[in-house]
């Protein structure tokens, strides 16, 4: 009998449309932003470590009869990912489902759907939010857009614009150029593809108009647009970002990784004593960069 009793709870019987109102919710609005701008993958283990090896050096004359000059490679930086468990949940007592149903408590699990893709969303687009800030520093020390990131090899490079600038095609041809400069730890150019220029919605507007036009939107003397196809990738706008003037160029090829260790799922219990029905909302996830090449960024001004 108390079996039968427990399986007639009324959290039984809600759970079934619970679940699927909260799997139709699941990233309600706006599309999810962040895998545009991550890598998204899948992780089985406690944590994800990345370890970053420089490549070799130039090649040197070799003089008839002289041995072969050896070169190895420089141990470089580590880089951890561990998965943080994230949960919500809410309680439903018997009074409330008996004298209401599913009207209001019908908005529970959209609500609880929400602030889980939107948790998902706001932490991703910190790595983003936090690029020039030297508190959240990647492998190398350094915070992921700067312009003296230090080469194992010796020397450092940059992956930021020498002062601050909003974007405009002045600045993007700067950084297109930096871009092409950039070199491996060992001093070689590297051959990075900027591919998707990344802002706020306030920014997209202007971006427009510098990528899209097919004339020089600066000029009234009918020159070309040189910005235009410049990057293939097109705008990506993202709704998370803080810093309304803030823009970066996303290169074809980047390690700005999200790990999902275990993906949002609903859960549903219920206490025998109260009688309430709880409901929760559970995921397990991390992200951060494992190399600042491949990312280009500008804080504006």
């Amino acid at each position: 009998m108390p079996d039968k009793a427990l399986r007639a709870n009324f959290g039984d019987l809600l759970a079934p449309g619970f679940r699927e109102i909260f799997d139709a919710n699941m990233f309600a609005g706006y599309p999810p932003e962040f895998p545009k701008i991550f890598n998204v993958l899948s992780s089985e283990r406690q944590y994800e470590d990345d370890s970053s090896v420089s490549g070799l050096g130039t090649v040197p004359d070799k003089e008839e009869g002289v041995g072969i000059t050896y070169d190895s490679p420089i141990q470089g930086y580590n880089k951890r990912y561990t998965h943080t468990t994230r949960a919500l949940g809410f309680r439903v007592t018997r009074e409330m489902w008996e004298d209401d149903l599913y009207g209001k408590m019908r908005k529970m699990p959209k609500a609880l759907s929400r602030s889980m893709s939107v948790t998902v969303e706001q932490d991703a687009a910190n790595v983003y939010n936090r690029a020039f800030n030297s508190t959240y520093t990647g492998g190398d020390g350094i915070c992921l857009c700067s312009t003296s990131h230090p080469l194992t090899g010796g020397g450092t490079e940059q992956n930021a614009l020498s002062s601050a600038a909003d974007f405009t095609d002045t600045s993007l041809e700067q950084a297109l150029i930096d871009i092409q400069a950039t070199t491996d730890d060992r001093g070689l150019v590297l051959a990075l593809r900027p591919m998707k220029l990344l802002v706020a919605p306030s920014g997209e507007w202007n971006a427009r108009k510098i990528l899209n036009s097919g004339q020089d939107p600066d000029s009234a003397n009918n020159a070309i647009n040189p910005a235009q196809g410049a990057l293939p990738g097109g705008i990506v706008v993202n709704h998370y970002l803080t810093d309304t003037d803030a823009w970066f160029i996303l290169g074809d090829t980047h390690e700005v990784n999200f790990f999902w260790r275990r993906r949002p799922a609903f859960e549903q219990d219920n206490d025998f004593d109260t009688e309430d029905a709880k409901f929760k909302a559970t995921a397990r996830w991390s992200n951060g960069f494992s190399e600042w090449r491949g990312i280009y960024g500008s804080p504006g001004i």
